[in-house]
């Protein structure tokens, strides 16, 4: 089967093609929404991951799961209107949700355990970083942005640079909390618990991989699909 890539296509347009290789991209953490656009050589080169065995792995998992491409081809050919509504109910609103369900559960962890393993007490401030970041981030996209760029669909709107200054600023917001996810990527060992963790010290990382995954997916719509679109017009 001919795949419809290779190791000079863009990180992101591989995601967009096939959404399924974000799972290779994550294991190996080469970054595909706000480091996507490089191409996968150079990406690959940046975490010194053998790009020929990189390539063999995204070939084989896109024969395993060819038709897979299907939905982010859809969002890449929907109206702009659709797919904003898509990012508030799918990523905004279980984001709201997720994080505040999580929260307690953070901060048990911390203070239970934060004596014996001391990463935790780094893992729980940067989780109420990124908490913080990513509800005003996404509060500022639904009120007053979102609005402002689906008003750029007009051609005679008066303030198209200052709407495009402010799209910019998001793209700088995304690359913010995505900094903050590779530190608690890193503090927590890749979310992998120590031997000696109970059943919540285990369920806060695996959530916290959850959030990770979900986060990356909603920035890569986000700055690789619907943002491009005003740059390119």
């Amino acid at each position: 089967m001919q795949i419809p890539f290779n190791q000079h296509t863009l990180v992101r347009d591989i995601v967009n093609l096939f959404p399924k290789s974000s799972d290779i991209f994550k294991k190996n953490r080469i970054d595909f929404c706000c480091g996507g656009t490089v191409p996968l050589a150079d990406a690959a080169a940046e975490k010194s991951v053998n790009v020929e065995s990189l390539m063999t792995e995204l070939e084989e998992l896109y024969e395993k799961n060819a038709n897979s491409a299907e939905d982010m081809e859809f969002w890449t050919q929907t109206e702009s209107a659709v797919l904003v509504k898509h990012i508030q109910d799918k990523y905004h609103r279980t984001l709201e949700e997720e994080l505040a369900l999580m929260s307690p559960y953070v901060t048990k962890v911390a203070r239970v355990h934060g004596d014996n393993h001391p990463e935790l007490i780094k893992m729980h401030d940067l989780f109420y970083e990124l908490k913080r970041e990513l509800l005003e981030h996404t509060a500022k996209e639904d009120a007053t942005v979102f609005p402002s760029l689906l008003s750029l669909d007009d051609p005679n709107v008066k303030n198209r640079e200052q709407i495009l200054e402010e799209i910019q600023e998001l793209e700088k917001e995304h690359d913010h909390a995505g900094a903050i996810l590779k530190d608690l990527r890193d503090v927590t060992s890749d979310f992998e618990p120590p031997i000696d963790a109970c059943g919540t010290y285990r369920l806060v990382y695996k959530r916290l991989e959850m959030l990770e995954e979900h986060t990356f997916m909603h920035v890569h719509l986000e700055n690789n699909i619907l943002f491009p679109r005003y740059f390119e017009a």
